[in-house]
């Protein structure tokens, strides 16, 4: 499975608003800038991220966008999922041998079990310390 730019910088999205979360709303073009990201690309991805209810918008001069859950109860799974689709390595698992089909299964629990037990908080939170035992996280 390759997470696409989609799934990349929807995370972007999530994590900087959870650094923000309590404190009002964060406009897209705080985020883009910030993040050196194109504001236009952020815009289509914000608007599967609301329809999920995971952001909502508030308007007027000072608008923007705000979670709408804790950052601790959303996970890199949810978002993952929003703008990916479904998580697993290849297509027709059902169809491979079973040796295979058994390796592909571990596989797509393994990435599930990462991104499902990750929350946004975790990485708003993640400050590289040099411990390879923890969270790698690349943007």
């Amino acid at each position: 499975m390759k997470i696409s730019t989609k799934g990349r910088y929807g995370l972007t999205i999530m994590i900087e608003l959870a650094k923000k979360y309590g404190e009002g709303p964060t406009s897209l073009k705080s985020i883009a800038t910030s993040q050196d990201l194109s504001e236009h690309y952020l815009e289509q991805l914000i608007s599967p991220l609301r329809n999920a209810g995971f952001v909502k918008s508030i308007r007027g001069a000072y608008g923007g966008y705000v979670l709408t859950k804790k950052p601790s109860q959303i996970t890199a799974g949810d978002v993952i999922r929003v703008l990916e689709g479904p998580i697993t390595p290849v297509e027709g698992i059902e169809d491979e041998e079973p040796v295979k089909r058994a390796l592909w299964i571990r596989i797509r629990d393994a990435v599930k079990d990462v991104l499902d037990s990750t929350t946004i908080e975790d990485l708003a939170n993640y400050h590289d310390q040099g411990d390879t035992d923890t969270y790698m996280f690349y943007i």
